[in-house]
């Protein structure tokens, strides 16, 4: 093959006679990473403006397209290494094939993120309601009901059909259908159903009938969880007798469970609080109990939460951290968490923080460099919490070198917390940052403290 046959085939031809392809043009594909790294930005902000389904019609097929386009841009292999170069050399570099892979890697991730927060804006839809009406029935059914409870049952019911029939303009009403309440309350909502269905709703033009429906729906729900089930009759004997209901007068909120636990709270009855924890086996009360503990903090309540922090019980371990108490078992439960999945992760890092967990610095600071964003600003903003001098370097590498600004602005905010001399010199150089978070650390850490 002649050389000008070579070149028209897009190779060239070696020493030895055998053609090979023409080097890749790396800089042009660096520009056209660039560009799609614009085309992101540009997408957020289409979503962000997003009003209707047909805006966010036109960003999935926005982001479809994007995604389209980057599947073309072909990134080389990275070379061989040459054998003479040393091993650590070769770990140690990053190649620009390597480098471009990074970045569309990243391109593609936030692509994703896009999709996600697309799907999460959208709706609320009639077939939302209809979700909810169909497990409230299943929930009526499949329950085995006090008279009490039945009687109970109907009151939420007949509720449910007056929001109902004043946001549908229907006149849906209770149905003699069945042979008992549960049936005929199932009957009901199969009616109720139909209506919604009948109403053909708009995602757009009936957005606010919808978030009605899906509210009333929610009170159905609520309703039917404090109401009295069978089995619920042991277990009120069993409080009666430790004294749980002896703080009511009167029933002012239903179930008296839920009255009794406020007034516990109010009261700051830890050991009451803990018993209804311990007792009921309902999730709405559990919830209930938690959110109390944690808005108290009490110390009295460290032992039963770590107990359930190290069944993985995230609410034990946000109380934890609202009890704030350096308990050295405490601290190794939550330090367990450091490293595993982002769900434990989030609320031990936080509790470890509020606690001012010394002990947590190392493995909390080996975190800052964790391949998830969120790891990494979690980390961050706990080791601003404990405070200690020993984070001011690691943070100070997070702020100059991670490539994700809010995980930056993280790193900022630590170190003015941290809030040393060298940690506010090292925050103040930013004030011209492209991030507008870590100028705004940047101004705080520069600030003459007050006279």
């Amino acid at each position: 093959m002649s050389d000008d046959e070579a070149a028209d085939n897009g190779t060239e031809e070696t020493a030895d006679g055998e053609s090979e392809p023409e080097p890749v043009d790396l800089e042009a594909i660096r520009e056209a990473l660039a560009e799609f790294e614009g085309d992101v930005d540009s997408l957020e902000s289409d979503l962000e403006a997003a009003e209707t389904e047909d805006d966010l019609d036109v960003v999935e097929e926005d982001i479809a397209a994007v995604r389209d386009d980057l599947e073309t841009i072909e990134i080389p292999e990275p070379p061989e290494p040459d054998e003479d170069e040393e091993e650590d050399d070769e770990e140690d570099q990053i190649t620009p094939e390597e480098e471009l892979q990074e970045r569309s890697d990243e391109i593609e991730s936030d692509l994703d993120d896009l999709e996600s927060d697309l799907e999460d804006q959208r709706g609320p839809y009639g077939e939302d309601v209809v979700s909810e009406l169909n497990g409230a029935s299943g929930t009526i059914t499949g329950t085995r009901w006090t008279e009490e409870g039945r009687a109970e049952l109907i009151e939420v019911v007949d509720d449910f059909l007056d929001d109902l029939n004043d946001l549908l303009g229907t006149s849906v009403t209770l149905s003699n259908q069945g042979e008992d309440v549960p049936d005929q309350l199932d009957a009901t909502l199969d009616s109720a159903v139909d209506a919604v269905e009948d109403a053909d709703l708009d995602a757009d033009d009936d957005a606010e009938t919808i978030a009605g429906l899906l509210e009333a729906a929610d009170d159905l729900e609520s309703g039917i969880d404090d109401s009295t089930e069978w089995t619920d009759l042991e277990i009120r004997e069993q409080l009666r007798r430790e004294g749980y209901y002896d703080v009511l007068d009167h029933v002012k909120d239903f179930p008296p469970e839920w009255h009794a636990l406020k007034v516990h709270e109010k009261r700051g009855n830890v050991d009451m609080i803990l018993l209804a924890l311990e007792t009921f086996d309902s999730d709405y009360m559990e919830e209930h109990c938690m959110e109390a503990l944690q808005r108290m903090g009490p110390e009295e309540a460290t032992d039963a939460m770590l107990q359930k922090a190290n069944r993985r019980d995230q609410a034990a371990m946000r109380v934890l951290g609202t009890i704030g108490v350096e308990d050295e078992e405490v601290v190794e439960t939550l330090v367990d968490y450091v490293d595993t999945n982002p769900d434990l992760q989030k609320p031990a890092f936080r509790a470890l923080g509020e606690i001012g967990a010394e002990e947590a610095v190392e493995p909390l600071a080996q975190q800052l460099v964790d391949d998830t964003a969120d790891v990494r600003s979690w980390a961050a903003r706990a080791l601003g919490l404990i405070g200690d001098t020993r984070a001011i370097d690691p943070l100070a590498d997070v702020l100059a070198d991670d490539e994700v600004d809010r995980v930056r602005a993280s790193a900022a905010w630590a170190l003015n917390q941290i809030g040393t001399e060298d940690a506010l010199e090292i925050v103040a150089e930013y004030a011209d940052d492209r991030a507008y978070l870590v100028q705004t650390e940047a101004e705080k850490a520069t600030i003459e403290p007050a006279a």
